[in-house]
């Protein structure tokens, strides 16, 4: 199967042997970040350094006078990736023969929240989310669409992949995050993530709800949670502590708004697209309530959107399957398998767990992220994707 792997142009900016080495892997392409949020990394074979810190959540190359007077803008990085960081990575890669998709990180955005606040997802008890706007304001929507159309189409990429396009929640891997005392769950996950600010108020008035009613409920079913009872699993639990009308009724709104943001990014994108043949790729979870990198989607309705996804496999990859139910003989169904082993995966398998996605339906891989992985992690990927 054809094999991307993900990288930051700091991973190659300044390592004459990234690109060569990366190649070597057997790789057919690299999924190159271009707008990413805040992050600390590794880069444990660089000449310059072994640790990156980027501050805050920007573009990697220069943005676009279209900014210019807008409230709602992306930054620019810091020494991190500076000036057109994306451009020169991708031209370096291109060189040593491999493709280059950009990779966009678009609703979670911490610098965002901090410096616009009134963007920010508001939980049922009135606390904001800075690392998550809410995707139902329409200033949002569309700083996040116009992102979504500069970030994607960069000189020398021949397709994206868009993150974090849906809704984001509570669970964030926050700096020194302390927010695992109470065992939420699945729908107490789901309470905790739905936004009341103004739009979506209105929103649930929309569906049906009275002002006030949908907060004061989560209020009300959260606090045996909070006691230490369980909240339940899946979309039944989320019944149970909400009732099936007010439950539906938040999912409704959520699902349309996720929808339409959606459709609209990958439209602007591709009329931004810089030729015929541009590839979309979504960042997907086929359970359409969860938040996350990996939006919510309902199977069926992205893959009539995007050219396809990309499915979070490790650990098992039967999230394939519901969009293999809907997938077209030229849908791109990529089994995304972190290969770093000190951050859970498991490269020495990857081979066999290749062979499992493919047969439930993946038509590529993703590898997270070689950039980040050991020597030797990245020899046994070499093995699996080349053989000895």
């Amino acid at each position: 199967m054809r094999a991307s792997a993900f990288l930051y142009p700091w991973d190659v900016n300044g390592d004459p042997e990234a690109a060569d080495r990366i190649a070597a892997l057997g790789v057919h392409q690299v999924t190159l970040a271009s707008a990413y949020h805040s992050t600390r990394a590794l880069t444990p074979r660089h000449p310059r350094h072994r640790v990156v810190t980027a501050r805050h959540a920007a573009v990697l190359y220069p943005a676009d006078p279209r900014w210019e007077g807008r409230a709602l803008r992306p930054h620019a990085a810091g020494d991190w990736a500076p000036g057109d960081a994306f451009g020169e990575a991708a031209e370096v890669l291109a060189g040593a023969g491999v493709d280059v998709h950009s990779w966009v990180v678009l609703a979670h955005d911490s610098r965002l929240g901090e410096e616009h606040p009134q963007t920010s997802v508001v939980n049922a008890y009135g606390d904001r989310y800075p690392w998550a706007p809410c995707i139902a304001q329409p200033a949002t929507r569309a700083y996040l669409v116009d992102l979504a159309a500069e970030a994607a189409g960069r000189p020398g990429a021949r397709g994206t992949e868009l993150e974090s396009l849906g809704w984001y929640g509570l669970a964030h891997l926050h700096a020194h995050d302390k927010t695992g005392g109470v065992t939420l769950g699945d729908a107490g996950q789901y309470l905790m993530s739905l936004c009341f600010c103004a739009s979506c108020r209105r929103g649930y008035g929309e569906q049906g709800l009275d002002a006030g009613e949908p907060a004061a409920a989560v209020r009300a079913a959260l606090e045996p949670v909070w006691r230490g009872a369980p909240s339940g699993g899946g979309w039944p639990g989320v019944e149970k502590l909400l009732g099936g009308f007010m439950a539906a009724a938040t999912r409704a709104w959520r699902e349309r708004t996720a929808r339409t943001l959606q459709e609209a990014a990958v439209a602007a994108v591709r009329a931004a697209a810089p030729g015929d043949g541009f590839q979309v790729l979504l960042h997907a979870d086929p359970v359409s309530y969860h938040c996350g990198a990996n939006a919510g989607v309902d199977p069926g309705h992205i893959l009539s959107v995007a050219d396809g996804v990309v499915v979070p496999c490790t650990g098992g990859a039967g999230l394939l399957t519901p969009f293999a139910r809907h997938a077209r003989r030229e849908t791109v169904l990529a089994a995304n398998f972190t290969v770093v082993s000190g951050m859970g995966g498991s490269p020495g398998t990857l081979a066999a767990d290749a062979e499992g996605a493919a047969a439930l339906g993946a038509t590529e891989l993703r590898l997270y992220h070689v950039g980040l992985a050991s020597d030797g992690d990245l020899e046994a990927v070499r093995e699996a994707l080349v053989g000895r």
